[in-house]
């Protein structure tokens, strides 16, 4: 089951920059954003993550878990 744009935007709401958040993509490696911060909602309504320095586009139908420490 896929998970949809607001799905995952809901889940990652209350991301404050102190905690990480490890995204398992289908088909393809892990990613880890140290101190992550869910960026808000823009125009493109992509979901992206940051760590203060860089984004990270998130390709959502492609995400099969994401743990949240």
């Amino acid at each position: 089951m896929p998970l949809s744009c607001d799905q995952l935007r809901s889940a990652l709401a209350k991301l404050n920059g102190q905690r990480d958040v490890r995204i398992k993509f289908d088909h393809a490696d892990s990613c880890t954003v140290a101190g992550a911060l869910l960026v808000p909602a823009e125009a493109d309504n992509i979901v992206k993550l940051t760590d203060g320095s860089r984004e990270y586009l998130i390709d959502v139908e492609r995400v099969v878990w994401v743990e949240i420490g």
